[in-house]
């Protein structure tokens, strides 16, 4: 997991969040499932209003996959799920 080092909890601007949304979703580099699931979590985390999303049909592997990334992330705050996230994407993508 990472650090929340970079951003103080009030850099996180909607604008900037957004960016780093576009930017993942936009991109052109594979990256492993892992990686993936990671950006899946803190973004879900990040959008929920009223607690955290599970996946519905838990038989299937992959929602499986999904719900255990986020049972992950439960403890985080929208806001500590949003830095995370704009840190995942500049790690992993560019600078915001």
């Amino acid at each position: 997991m990472l650090i929340l080092k970079k951003y103080k909890m009030t850099e996180i601007s909607d604008h900037r969040f957004s960016r780093a949304y576009e930017m993942a979703c936009n991109t052109g580099l594979k990256f492993p499932p892992d990686i993936m699931l990671h950006f899946y979590a803190y973004y879900k985390k990040a959008t929920q209003h009223n607690g955290i999303y599970r996946p519905g049909n838990e038989e299937d592997l992959r929602n499986g996959f999904k719900a255990n990334a986020l049972l992950q992330v439960e403890n985080l705050s929208r806001d500590e799920a949003r830095i995370k996230y704009v840190e995942m994407v500049e790690k992993y993508i560019g600078e915001v």
